[in-house]
């Protein structure tokens, strides 16, 4: 049977109704896609608010990372993810820092860029310099469009115009550079951007295109050191092994992209689990990688003088205490209030360090007894429940998996026979 996807009014039902519309449309028993409808309505009417077309809610694992000891202070750190092996590993790491202190971090001030592309000018290099000649009168009608955020301390810092050459085309393209505070400042920028584009027009001779915030927050880094134990990681011969598997990844861009992976399952993890945004933090993240003109290692490795090794790491970092899915969703309410943090740089800092932690713990497990043995030990309680293994059943389940060494959902349903058979 085809599926109509045309459904007029499709959003102004309720989720309950697009659900049975869902069903009647897509031709299948209620029965197998009755998941997708939530039965938690509290939850659901809150997502409702939150996006479109609602019909139900994906619930993650939200773990707790312990051990962490940030700039002298412990955190018990919420971590949302899918994937076996991340809060573990993190967590390890964390303990095996905190021999030495745990984790020194720094940040920059919250600042984030808008960008206003103009067209059709015919003098470039002569808008540019008219437009920093007008610096003031941009940067106070920017802040005219949000006094609160003036109140607060921030606002429009700064212009910055450039000259794009792109195909076959000249812009003209004005930075709006601000100060967000507590925000990530996506709303904050756009808002400011919009105000100023009539202007902008007007003052370089061109025609406004884009109004819009980068996240290429490039002004707004996180950054975190620390150092690991080299008895405690396992001896000499681990510490040169990471150091080698981070030197692969700096001069190998197929390396560079799982080796970063490995820091997003951190850095990920703690974005969602507070409410922020997964996609902004990633791109500038893997944008900042590439930032050389050559995709990298965003992590850098190296020993000390006594021989333990040191991990260095910066990165952009928007993040936010205020506004979207922080302040609307409980679960992220509750996992800021559980960190304590009183700034969003507090806890840009502290998703850093969980970043470097996890890639860490990756790369011990790559130098010592290869990311497959940990990993595949976790993830064979996935692969039992998947074979349909009861709760009673489960830990005999994986031991014969692991004792076999093929964590497989085949090889999983033939234990689960054999054990019900005898």
């Amino acid at each position: 049977m085809s599926v109509n996807s045309r459904i007029p009014g499709f959003y102004k039902l309720s989720p309950s109704e697009r659900f049975k519309t869902v069903v009647k449309l897509s031709g299948l028993p209620e029965s197998d896609i009755s998941k997708l409808a939530s039965t938690d309505t509290d939850m659901l009417a809150i997502a409702d608010r939150m996006v479109e077309n609602v019909v139900g809610t994906l619930s993650i694992p939200l773990g707790v990372a312990a051990n962490f000891t940030i700039n002298g202070r412990d955190y018990l750190i919420p971590m949302a993810t899918e994937e076996p092996s991340v809060v573990a590993a993190a967590s390890n790491m964390a303990s095996v820092a905190r021999i030495h202190g745990g984790f020194n971090t720094s940040s920059d001030q919250p600042i984030m860029i808008s960008q206003i592309q103009l067209v059709g000018v015919k003098d470039p290099h002569g808008a540019r310099l008219r437009l920093f000649e007008r610096r003031q009168e941009l940067l106070d009608l920017a802040n005219q469009q949000d006094p609160m955020l003036v109140k607060l301390g921030g606002g429009a810092r700064d212009i910055d115009v450039r000259i794009i050459d792109a195909a076959e085309k000249t812009y003209v393209v004005l930075h709006l550079i601000v100060d967000v505070r507590d925000a990530m400042g996506a709303n904050a920028v756009n808002t400011m951007a919009e105000a100023l584009a009539p202007l902008v027009a007007e003052i370089g001779g061109g025609r406004v295109r884009l109004r819009i915030l980068s996240n290429k927050a490039d002004r707004r880094l996180a950054r975190v050191r620390a150092t690991y134990d080299a008895e405690a990681l396992g001896g000499q011969d681990v510490v040169d092994g990471i150091i080698d598997a981070y030197a692969f990844a700096a001069a190998d861009p197929y390396r560079a992209a799982t080796h970063n992976k490995g820091i997003m399952n951190g850095i990920t993890a703690v974005v969602l689990a507070t409410g922020n945004d997964t996609r902004a933090v990633e791109a500038g993240a893997h944008c900042h990688a590439a930032a050389t003109g050559r995709y990298t290692s965003l992590s850098h490795y190296e020993k000390d003088a006594h021989g333990n090794l040191v991990g260095t790491m910066e990165v952009p970092m928007a993040v936010g205490l205020v506004g979207g899915a922080t302040k609307t969703h409980p679960v992220a309410q509750a996992a800021v209030k559980l960190l304590g943090v009183k700034s969003a740089q507090e806890l840009a800092e502290i998703i850093v360090a969980v970043g470097l932690a996890q890639n860490t713990g990756a790369l011990r497990a790559l130098a010592a007894e290869g990311i497959q043995k940990g990993h595949m030990s976790l993830h064979a309680r996935n692969i039992a429940v998947a074979a349909g293994a009861r709760a009673e059943e489960i830990d005999e389940v994986v031991a014969r998996l692991r004792k076999e060494g093929h964590v497989r959902i085949d090889k999983a349903e033939a234990v689960l026979a054999q054990i019900r058979q005898s």
